[in-house]
C-alpha cells in the first residue's frame, strides 16, 4: 500500500481512570487514524499484580475494556486502530476480555499482544549484580513485579500482521504512538531523527490533556476545562508534526501549552533515553500554524543504548497518613502543637511501651495561614501491627487537644517501592501474538549511545540586561511545568520571551534551586538547557522522600513544584513586568 502522506493519532487518557468523555470526543471531531492511552504508572503494575494474586484473570486495566464495550463498533467503523498499555501484567487476559466484548458485539477484531516485559525470570538468576540505576543499593530479597521498558518495534510488528486493537504490558509510554508512526512510514532503527520527532509526539500525546491547556501556568487564559480538547498529532512521513485537539472543544493549545508538557519528566532533554533512539530535543522548535495547532520540528537522535530500563516493585513496610483541619486564632501554632508535639511524641511513646522499634521515617506539613491550616502527618514502620493502635490515638485529637480542629483518623497502608535497574537487551526476548502464537520479534539489541547533546546546546540569546531593576517573581516572567523521576523532583522552566533567558540563567541558578527547596532537596540539582524554546530543566535529586507510594510527601511525585518556584524572587528591569506574555 502507497505510504500515508499524514497520520492522525489520538490520546484519550494520561492514566487508569481517566475521564470516560475523551473517546467519543475524539471519535466525533478526530479524524483519526489510530486511539491511544497510558494507562500505567510505577506503581499501577504493583497494584494489579496484587489483584493477579488474588485472581488469576484479573492484573489488566478493567476500564479499557469497558471502554472497548461502548465504543468499539463505531472505532472500528471509522478504521481506527486502537494501541494501548491496558494488559498491565496480564496481557493475556485483557485480550481473552475484549475478544469476549467483541463476540458479545457481533464484531470481528483481530487483536495483537506485545510480550517480554516481564522479566521475573531473568532478573533471578542476576540479582546479586543488580543494583539500583540511582542509588547503588542491592536488589530486594522479595519483589512483587519486574519489568522492562520495552520499545516501539514489537507495536509496529503487531500492526503489521494486521491487528485492529493492540495491547502490551509495560512499555516506554512514547512507544504507543511511536509504533503506529514506524508500521505506517517504514522507518527503520537507523532512523534516530524521525524516531525522536516521534517519540517527542507521544510524549505529547500521552499525558492526554496536559498538553491542551490542562494544568497550564495560565490557567485563567484557558476559558474552561469543562469539556477540554483532547490531544491529536498529525504526523508526517519526516516525523514532523501538528499537535491539535478537537474543533469546537475547551482547553487551548499554544506554543506554551505544548512547552510546558515537553518538559514534563524529561530529564536531560540532550538524552532523553527511550528503547529505540537517544532523544535529543534541545533545538525543537514550537510554532503557532492555526487556531489551537502548534507545528512541531527541531527533535533528533542517535543511538539508544544496549539496556532496557527495568522496574521492580517490592514492599517495603507499611505507613499511616492522616489529615487534619484547624480553624481560628493562632491556628497554626495549634496545628503544629497537635501533629509535631503531642500525636507524634505519644505515637513513639506507644511504640516504645509496646516494644516496637522507632519509625523508619516521619513527616509534618501544614499548609495555609494564621487562622485556616491544614495539617498532614505520616509515619512509617516495618510492622503494620505497630501502626494499627496509633490510629485510635489520631481520631482522639478531635475532642481533647485544640479547639477549632478536625483531625480524621488515618488509615495504615502497604508501602510499595520501587527499585530501578538496567538488563542487556539481549537479555531480554520479546515476542508479539497475533492469533497464531507467540512470534520472536527482533530489535536492534547493539546500542551505541554515546553522550547526551546537552554539551552542545549552544546559546545564542541576546545578552544580559543593563540599567536599573525591581523585584520580580518568576511567575511574571516564566511558564512552569513539574514532575518525578523516582526520588527525585524534574522542573522546567520557560521563559516568556526569548531575551529573559540570560538573566534567568544569570540568577536562577541550581545552587539557588537547590536552597529554595530545602529542607528537602538533600542531592544535588543539575540544569540543562532548551535554547529552542528558551527554557531551563532542572533535576532536583534525593528530594521526593522517596517518591510515589514509598513517601510520605503530601506531594511525593512533585506536581506543585513548577509552582512553588515561580514564586522565587529575581531582579529584572521593570520594563518587563508589563511586557507581553507570549510565546
Amino acid at each position: 500500500p502507497a505510504m500515508p502522506r499524514t497520520v492522525r493519532i489520538g490520546g484519550y487518557g494520561a492514566m487508569w481512570g481517566d475521564t470516560a468523555l475523551s473517546v467519543p470526543q475524539l471519535l466525533r471531531g478526530g479524524n483519526l487514524n489510530y486511539l491511544t492511552a497510558d494507562y500505567l504508572a510505577e506503581v499501577t503494575l504493583s497494584i494489579m499484580a496484587s489483584q493477579k494474586m488474588k485472581r488469576p484473570s484479573a492484573g489488566f486495566a478493567y476500564d479499557f475494556i469497558s471502554t472497548m464495550r461502548e465504543h468499539l463498533k463505531e472505532i472500528l467503523a471509522q478504521n481506527i486502530k486502537v494501541v494501548v498499555n491496558a494488559g498491565g501484567v496480564n496481557v493475556a487476559s485483557c485480550r481473552d476480555a475484549l475478544q469476549d466484548v467483541a463476540k458479545q458485539l457481533k464484531l470481528n477484531v483481530k487483536i495483537g499482544v506485545v510480550l517480554g516485559d516481564d522479566v521475573s525470570g531473568q532478573v533471578e538468576s542476576v540479582r546479586d549484580s543488580i543494583v539500583e540505576m540511582f542509588s547503588g543499593l542491592p536488589f530486594p530479597e522479595r519483589t512483587i513485579t519486574s519489568n522492562a521498558y520495552l520499545g516501539a518495534f514489537p507495536i509496529a510488528q503487531a500492526l503489521g500482521d494486521g491487528c485492529d486493537v493492540v495491547i502490551t504490558g509495560r512499555v516506554v509510554d512514547s512507544a504507543l504512538i511511536l509504533g503506529p508512526l514506524i508500521h505506517e512510514f517504514g522507518w527503520g532503527g537507523q532512523d534516530f531523527d524521525k524516531l525522536s520527532q516521534g517519540t517527542l509526539a507521544g510524549h505529547l500525546l500521552e499525558c492526554g490533556a496536559q498538553s491542551t491547556g490542562g494544568l497550564f501556568t495560565d490557567w485563567r487564559s484557558v476559558d474552561s476545562w469543562v469539556d477540554i480538547g483532547f490531544p491529536i498529532v498529525e504526523v508526517e512521513a519526516s516525523g514532523h508534526f501538528i499537535l491539535t485537539k478537537p474543533p469546537g472543544t475547551d482547553g487551548m493549545v499554544c506554543p506554551a501549552t505544548v512547552a510546558e508538557q515537553l518538559l514534563y519528566e524529561i530529564h536531560d532533554p540532550g538524552a532523553y533515553h527511550v528503547p529505540d533512539v537517544a532523544c535529543d530535543w534541545t533545538r525543537v522548535r514550537l510554532d503557532q500554524c492555526g487556531p489551537d495547532a502548534v507545528r512541531v520540528t527541531g527533535a533528533c537522535g542517535q543511538a539508544p543504548t544496549s539496556s532496557y530500563k527495568c522496574i521492580s516493585t517490592y514492599l517495603a513496610g507499611f505507613k499511616l497518613v492522616l489529615h487534619g483541619t484547624v480553624i481560628g486564632y493562632e491556628a497554626r501554632g495549634k496545628a503544629d502543637r497537635i501533629a509535631s508535639h503531642t500525636l507524634l511524641a505519644r505515637w513513639r511513646r506507644m511504640l516504645r511501651d509496646a516494644g516496637h522499634s522507632d519509625f523508619t521515617d516521619s513527616r509534618v506539613e501544614l499548609l495555609g495561614g494564621e487562622s485556616e491550616v491544614t495539617f498532614h502527618l505520616g509515619v512509617r514502620h516495618a510492622d503494620k501491627a505497630a501502626l494499627e493502635p496509633l490510629r485510635r490515638e489520631s481520631a482522639a485529637a478531635t475532642v481533647s487537644m485544640a479547639q477549632g480542629g478536625v483531625v480524621a483518623p488515618g488509615t495504615v497502608h502497604p508501602v510499595v517501592g520501587s527499585f530501578c535497574f538496567l538488563l542487556p537487551k539481549s537479555e531480554v526476548p520479546c515476542a508479539v501474538d497475533t492469533g497464531a502464537g507467540s512470534v520472536p520479534c527482533a530489535v536492534p539489541v547493539e546500542g551505541g549511545f554515546v553522550s547526551s547533546r546537552s554539551s552542545n546546546a549552544v546559546v545564542d540569546a541576546p545578552s544580559l540586561p543593563s540599567g536599573p531593576t525591581t523585584r520580580l517573581v518568576l511567575r511574571q516572567l516564566c511558564w512552569a511545568r513539574s514532575g518525578d523521576k523516582g526520588n527525585s523532583a524534574n522542573i522546567g522552566l520557560i521563559a516568556r520571551r526569548p531575551e529573559y533567558l540570560p538573566l534567568l540563567r544569570q540568577q536562577v541558578t541550581p545552587d539557588r534551586v537547590r536552597m529554595f527547596f530545602q529542607p528537602d532537596c538533600k542531592g544535588k540539582v543539575e540544569r540543562f538547557e532548551l535554547p529552542g524554546i528558551s527554557a531551563l530543566n532542572f533535576l532536583l535529586h534525593e528530594t521526593l522522600g522517596g517518591g510515589g507510594t514509598s513517601s510520605l510527601h503530601l506531594d511525593p511525585l512533585a506536581k506543585t513544584y513548577g509552582q512553588r518556584l515561580l514564586e522565587m524572587v529575581i531582579d529584572a528591569p521593570p520594563e518587563w513586568f508589563v511586557a507581553p506574555a507570549k510565546l
